[in-house]
């Protein structure tokens, strides 16, 4: 049996000495989400972790996403009808990058973070967004948001995560995300871009589903990130997905790795145990024939990082000792 690689992301609970030091000889990657370091803080970040682990960092980029930039506050909570101002250069909320605003139409249907906030565009100005509540729910800063009624182009990169990978070159970075993958050329340009490094493709969307096939010819390591697909697909289609996605792998035979993220452990963000759900989720995951399992909040904020990585150790070698 092939080994099943663990990666970890790295943030607030996670950054420190003591961490770096445990998950050596214990995961594959140590991941840094660019859509949560700032730029500034980059090089810092990757002078850390090589000085306490040798575990290799993967940079995952932000890619083709819209989230909110909010100002003066962590949240705010919006009742059903609400109106807002979304603005282009100033006020409290702005969309990133700033090429959505000039997108965006009267009609548009906002699905912002994961808090149950929906938003219907009423009106545009040269400097503002109108927009009222669809329903009641939480507005928080630097969360995705996924357009529902129809599709926008942006940049398969943005700014940001060119200049982080200019950074990381000049740390002999190896490892590379693209986050929302949407189409073959996507890949292709990321290759372009970086042509020697590892590189991994997020699958998080509508279109990289419908062009799986496409995808599979041209990359190789590819990521189902469970959270924005389920925004993307609803949440209730994504283990028919995940059943598909491991379908079409098989047909590639043992030419594509497919590694799994999103919300495994996600009860232990706040307790030392898992509910009996997600144990059967990673389960379920290693009977599909992932490569390998990533974990997110878990490690990057939760209360229990050591805890989860030793659990999803145990998981996995109980999965391949009654597999074998």
């Amino acid at each position: 049996m092939k080994k099943i690689a663990v990666f970890v992301t790295i943030g607030p609970s996670s950054n420190n000495k003591d961490f770096l030091k445990y998950v050596s000889g214990k995961v594959s990657l140590v991941r840094l989400n660019m859509s949560h370091v700032k730029l500034i803080d980059l090089e810092k970040n990757i002078k850390k972790i090589k000085k306490f682990t040798k575990v290799p960092i993967c940079i995952d980029t932000e890619g083709a996403q819209i989230r909110t930039k909010l100002t003066g506050t962590k949240s705010i909570n919006y009742l059903k009808g609400k109106s807002l101002s979304i603005g282009k250069k100033k006020g409290k909320l702005k969309l990133y990058p700033q090429e959505v605003f000039e997108k965006l139409k009267k009609g548009d249907i906002l699905d912002v973070g994961f808090e149950g906030l929906k938003l219907k565009v009423t009106k545009k100005t040269l400097t503002k967004i109108h927009a009222k509540c669809l329903n009641t729910g939480i507005l928080e800063n630097n969360k995705g948001v996924h357009i529902e009624n129809r599709n926008i182009k942006l940049n398969f990169i943005t700014e940001k995560d060119l200049n982080a990978i200019k950074i990381a070159k000049k740390h002999k970075i190896k490892n590379f995300a693209l986050s929302f993958t949407n189409s073959s050329s996507d890949i292709t340009k990321f290759n372009n871009l970086l042509p020697k490094e590892n590189k991994f493709f997020k699958i998080e969307t509508k279109n990289a589903i419908k062009n799986l096939n496409l995808l599979f010819k041209k990359g190789r390591n590819f990521l189902i990130d469970r959270g924005d697909l389920s925004k993307d697909i609803g949440i209730k289609n994504v283990p028919v997905v995940q059943r598909k996605i491991f379908k079409i792998k098989n047909k590639f035979k043992n030419k594509i790795n497919v590694v799994i993220a999103t919300n495994f452990l996600e009860s232990m963000i706040e307790k030392p145990f898992p509910t009996r759900a997600e144990v059967n989720d990673i389960y379920n995951a290693l009977e599909m024939g992932a490569n390998g399992l990533v974990l997110a909040g878990e490690t990057a904020m939760g209360k229990y990082p050591k805890e989860c990585i030793k659990l999803l150790k145990e998981i996995i070698d109980v999965f391949k000792k009654n597999e074998k």
